[in-house]
């Protein structure tokens, strides 16, 4: 009887110390992840702040939207001609006001028939006509009434649609630059102040993104006269003022506390 429990006993030992270095191994496992997250993913306290950047400027650019509505003519082929004429008509009127060909652009040519309903029964009644240009005006600062020369003249040669105005600015990007580094500077003078306040220091940058807030893009009301096939535009204002504009940039940028 005493032979069968010392084997027993021995393997209840063995037992024993198996679950212990199990054990050993598993806690040591444990703790090596531990270390190696604390060492190679150390936690990252940052914090964020929000500056902002503005910049004000003049537009020396404009995109006028400029359209020829030809309604109800007998047959299609009439309708184009009536629209083609006008609309040579126009471009010749427009580069004569210094415009480069290449700041004529169609943006819109389209031919449809209208249709009569009577006695719930539609018919072709005649056919409309459009086209639509846009047409760039440079230099607006050397010459501020170019815009209503265009439009004046534009309108003599037969347009019946001022569809927009857009004004611009030609060194857009180094204006926008320059907000992008006023806001940046700002959001570091807000860091120190709430750093101060908050009794941390700031660490590092660790990012920054930026968020437009307001940029070039600026857009006068559409016009129509109403006179599909008679004639141009019976009002075109003596001057359009673009007045002073701003460009307005966020920085949101984060910085590691120490």
């Amino acid at each position: 009887m005493e032979d069968n429990v010392l084997p027993k006993r021995r393997n209840g030992i063995i037992k024993a110390i198996v679950a212990v270095i199990l054990i050993l191994v598993l806690g040591g496992i444990a703790t090596v992840s531990i270390l190696r997250d604390r060492i190679v993913n150390y936690p990252q306290y940052q914090v964020s702040v929000i500056g902002q950047g503005k910049v004000s400027y003049q537009p020396d650019l404009a995109t006028i939207t400029l359209g020829v509505q030809i309604d109800k003519v007998a047959k299609a082929d009439e309708a184009l001609s009536q629209l083609n004429t006008r609309i040579t008509s126009i471009v010749a009127a427009v580069k004569a006001q210094g415009i480069a060909p290449e700041d004529i652009v169609t943006q819109n040519y389209s031919l449809y028939p209208q249709y009569d309903y009577k006695d719930n029964i539609s018919t072709v009644s005649g056919y409309n006509a459009n086209q639509q240009i846009s047409i760039k005006v440079r230099d607006l600062k050397n010459n501020p009434d170019k815009i209503s020369q265009v439009l004046v003249e534009a309108s003599k040669a037969g347009i019946n649609q001022v569809l927009g105005i857009n004004f611009d600015i030609s060194n857009l990007e180094e204006l926008k630059q320059e907000a992008r580094l006023k806001a940046m500077n700002d959001a570091k003078i807000k860091a120190v102040d709430m750093a101060g306040a908050a009794g941390v220091k700031l660490g590092d940058i660790v990012g920054w993104w930026e968020n437009v807030v307001q940029a070039p893009g600026t857009q006068i009301a559409a016009y129509d006269s109403g006179k599909g096939g008679a004639g141009g535009a019976s009002y075109v204002p003596s001057t359009i003022p673009s007045g002073n504009q701003e460009i307005i940039i966020e920085m949101n940028v984060s910085y590691r506390l120490n």
